[in-house]
């Protein structure tokens, strides 16, 4: 299967290699080079912890539980320095 590279030097990967990598819309993939001159696409499968991740530390950025504290103070309570 061949496919083209857009000026953008965007690709768009055929369904049936999509499939067979598992690969979904919405994913995340990792493009790396290879030594020999080609190019290894590699679905994600961090992704979903990342994003969960990302959720649960965007809802403690909203309750702000350390405020009025200086850096200096939370990095002590976090090291547990007294």
């Amino acid at each position: 299967m061949s496919t083209k590279i857009t000026v953008k030097g965007q690709v768009t990967l055929p369904k049936a290699v999509r499939d067979a990598a598992g690969i979904r819309p919405g994913d995340t993939v990792t493009a790396r080079a290879l030594p020999q001159g080609g190019v290894l696409v590699e679905r994600d499968v961090g992704a979903p912890e990342t994003t969960e991740i990302r959720r649960k530390l965007a809802a403690i950025a909203k309750r702000r539980p350390f405020r009025g504290y200086t850096t200096d103070e939370l990095m002590k309570l976090t090291r547990g320095e007294e």
